[in-house]
């Protein structure tokens, strides 16, 4: 399933009509975790790069194109869940990381996501490679069994699937995009400062982030 992208192209009418949470967001769509140790350390980043996130103002709960999950509208600086395709709570959890990260290099960096596939691409090496798309645990859920270097494997696969799904372009030209940023992409672990592997992996590089702007702060 290609999960993630970035961009308009994406988007379709919002449900109206349809139940909601007291907080306002559509009962099919799930509830975004905020204490999520990926998420935590994704918002404080935002926040500490001049990014603070508004989760009504930032968050868009719609119907959406394909098989898409999720994305990030850099036109409007806002990240779209896909509640027809999300399927449970992890997955959400999942979506909402993987697109914090495009918003957070959205906000660090000036990417050319609309005529520069690089730039994409980078965001999406990234994007892949820290927010657990990766992770064993769902490799083996999708049946990847025995992958040399599986990590690296999937994250230059799942890169250039969100291209595709979201850029016009053939296969060749995402691939190509993808090989010539992968190594310096994949090793940018912003604001992580490692790969986050689980939620264990998360909590300690959220507790890192903290003391790193505590020292900072006191230079």
């Amino acid at each position: 399933m290609f999960e993630h992208g970035v961009g308009p192209l994406l988007r379709t009418c919002p449900r109206k009509g349809r139940g909601s949470t007291s907080k306002g967001w559509p009962l099919e769509c799930g509830v975004p975790e905020f204490g999520d140790p990926y998420v935590k350390l994704l918002l404080d980043a935002m926040k500490h790069s001049g990014c603070a996130v508004n989760r009504e103002r930032h968050f868009s709960c719609e119907d959406c194109n394909g098989n898409v999950s999720g994305g990030f509208d850099a036109s409007v600086s806002q990240i779209v869940l896909c509640q027809n395709n999300i399927c449970n709570q992890a997955h959400m959890n999942r979506v909402v990381t993987h697109e914090l990260i495009h918003a957070f290099d959205h906000c660090r960096a000036h990417v050319d996501w609309f005529t520069n596939v690089r730039h994409l691409a980078c965001s999406e090496v990234r994007a892949a490679n820290l927010s657990g798309d990766c992770s064993l645990l769902n490799e083996i859920f999708r049946l990847h069994f025995g992958l040399k270097r599986h990590h690296q494997t999937c994250v230059r696969d799942r890169a250039i699937r969100s291209i595709l799904a979201v850029r016009n372009i053939s296969k060749e030209v995402a691939q190509k995009a993808v090989d010539e940023v992968f190594e310096s992409c994949f090793n940018d672990h912003e604001p992580f400062g490692r790969i986050p592997h689980n939620k264990t992996y998360a909590r300690y590089a959220h507790r890192d982030f903290q003391n790193r702007d505590r020292y900072y702060s006191n230079i």
